[in-house]
């Protein structure tokens, strides 16, 4: 069977603007959650995010691109050109206005493809349209005047367009997909970059998720549904705890490269790890709610695919939100498929750290479970005391270091939509 390994890495983050500073804040244990600047939030519950911090889209796309296209876009692109430079296809990237990148395998990359998932897209130019136009809610008379819209607009925020934009700057012509599955995203888009080069796909095909939903409309939207923390400092996203009250909203992108491993051998790629199995299942359940037997069925299908034994797994790393029910229902799918199994596989939810990055997590937390088996290195989950009894996971709280083969990365989203990979180590 066609074996399936990630070769390059790129990411912007809240606790760093390249894959690799995000990791070692991870391993640090250091925090990218705080206070909202991106909007007055003074007024509303929800003050705390996971933000970029002194991100500049210019190094990756031109000015007039980063005018006319959502900051999401801006992500995924930076987060696509890093990959491709740490994977080797590019030797680099112009400075600010050059679209254009040098290929050190133009013929390869250009019939690659790129699939890119988020659940938000461009909402947060979306608000900023509707904030400049105050007559859309106006009577009839006052509303048919002109809209002060940019013709920029629709396309700027479309979900496909952080695909197919990174598409152009990049050079690639061949496969390219935008997926919307809810916080799911991010891994169904790795998860179908598996699949696609399983099926015979000449590839490389670049994978991730990004998203850029720091905007009131997101933050009262998801706050209003009661999915987010009214803690207001650092430390309100606690996955797994008993004073857990939501997540903390974030923003960012990783994208990975995957290649056939033939491929990556032949050119004599660094390679981080492969992966071996994926699920992707609905829970056909609630529009909210998770289900405990959805995610159970997903965990058990990809290890199925994966053709190997539960007591195989050495490390689970959780999409562990912070959300009452999302944290029980997990930590009992988790006991519910490992059963005896349970106490003696560890457990981090890594978004103590970064925050729910929606699309985002499920590739970056993919990323970080291929560097934790490749370093043998468990990051730690944060703000762990006082423990829940209903959450009964081995879960991870300092560094701990581990001889580990194989992993597994969960990602569930809204909608009961679950998406569940294996990862081993290589070689």
């Amino acid at each position: 069977m066609t074996r399936i390994v990630i070769t390059g890495i790129g990411a912007v983050t809240p606790v760093g603007n390249s894959f690799h500073e995000s990791w070692e804040a991870i391993k640090a244990g250091r925090t990218g959650v705080g206070p909202i600047t991106r909007f007055d939030a003074s007024r509303i519950p929800w003050r705390v995010a996971g933000e970029l911090r002194g991100f500049d889209p210019l190094p990756f796309i031109g000015p007039k691109e980063v005018k006319r296209t959502d900051p999401f876009v801006h992500y995924a692109v930076a987060a696509a050109v890093m990959a491709a430079g740490d994977a080797g296809l590019i030797d680099g990237y112009g400075a600010a206005g050059h679209n254009r990148v040098r290929s050190r395998h133009t013929g390869y990359l250009g019939t690659g493809g790129i699939i890119i998932g988020s659940s938000r897209g461009g909402i947060s130019t979306i608000e900023h349209a509707l904030s400049r136009n105050p007559s859309l809610n106006a009577p009839r008379a006052v509303s048919s005047l002109s809209l002060r819209l940019s013709p920029y607009l629709m396309p700027a925020t479309t979900i496909g367009m952080a695909a197919s934009l990174s598409a152009r700057i990049l050079g690639i012509k061949g496969h390219c997909l935008g997926i919307s599955n809810a916080c799911s995203s991010g891994l169904n888009a790795v998860g179908e970059a598996f699949r696609l080069l399983r099926s015979g796909y000449e590839g490389p095909v670049l994978s991730g998720g990004s998203e850029a939903p720091i905007c009131r409309l997101c933050v009262e939207g998801y706050g209003r549904a009661g999915a987010l923390s009214a803690i207001r400092d650092f430390s309100a996203s606690r996955p797994f705890t008993r004073t857990r009250d939501g997540f903390v909203i974030a923003e960012g992108s990783c994208v990975m490269v995957l290649e056939r491993l033939d491929a990556a051998v032949r050119r004599n790629a660094c390679i981080y790890g492969e992966i071996i199995g994926y699920a992707n299942t609905t829970d056909a359940f609630h529009q909210t709610r998770p289900d405990i037997r959805g995610e159970a069925g997903a965990v058990r299908q990809a290890v199925a695919a994966a053709g190997v034994r539960l007591e195989e797994i050495d490390y689970i790393n959780a999409h562990g939100t912070s959300t009452p029910l999302g944290d029980m229902t997990e930590a009992g799918a988790i006991a519910m498929v490992f059963g005896d199994l349970t106490p003696g596989v560890p457990v981090s939810a890594l978004k103590s750290m970064t925050g729910h990055m929606l699309a985002a997590s499920g590739s970056l937390e993919t990323a970080f479970t291929a560097m934790s088996l490749k370093e043998g290195i468990i990051p730690p989950t944060l703000n762990v005391p006082p423990r829940d009894d209903c959450c009964n996971i081995a879960l991870v709280r300092e560094v701990t270091m581990k001889k580990m083969r194989l992993a597994l990365t969960n990602s569930f989203g809204f909608g009961g939509l679950n998406a569940v990979a294996v990862l081993k180590k290589f070689p």
